[in-house]
């Protein structure tokens, strides 16, 4: 069941759910929670050669990614970063999220960004049970403008539902946990699974 907003409000002030900083209940609609773009990008080299093959015994995946393929900029609070039309970066949110085990979140755009061709994430809008850490967007300009995108705009919106019961492997058990705890936008760890 998916938790509606006078829900969330309650799992914030319980503690059962942490968003750092804690976030204007004004920002609490319907059934989600908008959540703000960090000024913390990561862009990524221009580059034909490489290839990363992607099968699970390749040498190839953590040598190529290990090879400076990206940059972390971080601009100031009060400038615009320039996302050209066909362009993919990385991106970080101010808030940082701490889910409990019998919480799953979903991660989603605004209809009004995607409306200019503004893609929030590629593939990964889940946020696991267990998580902890700045929630990595996947943005990609797919539409014909160019787009400033400007630190602590409203960029997404969050949304909860409640597991039928306490997952027994939350994100962050064992080694499942490459990203626990992010604080940068860290680049791809595929290597490690």
């Amino acid at each position: 069941m998916r938790l509606c907003d006078e829900d969330i409000k309650k799992w914030i002030f319980k503690k059962k759910l942490i968003i750092t900083p804690i976030p204007n209940m004004k920002k609490i609609h319907g059934a989600t929670i908008d959540i703000r773009l960090s000024n913390k990008f990561r862009i990524f080299k221009k580059s034909y050669n490489s290839i990363i093959d992607l099968k699970k015994s390749s040498k190839n995946i953590k040598y190529v990614l290990e090879q400076n393929i990206s940059d972390e900029i971080c601009i100031a609070n009060n400038k615009s970063f320039i996302l050209k039309p066909r362009n993919f970066v990385l991106a970080l949110t101010i808030e940082k999220i701490s889910m409990p085990n019998d919480l799953i979140g979903w991660l989603d755009g605004r209809s009004s960004l995607a409306r200019l061709g503004l893609m929030i994430h590629m593939t990964s809008h889940r946020i696991d049970p267990g998580w902890n850490g700045k929630i990595v967007l996947e943005l990609f300009n797919a539409g014909n403008f160019i787009l400033a995108l400007t630190p602590g705009m409203f960029i997404a919106a969050l949304s909860f539902e409640v597991l039928s019961g306490i997952c027994s492997k939350p994100y962050n058990y064992n080694n499942r946990s490459k990203y626990f705890n992010q604080e940068n936008i860290i680049s791809s760890l595929i290597y490690k699974e």
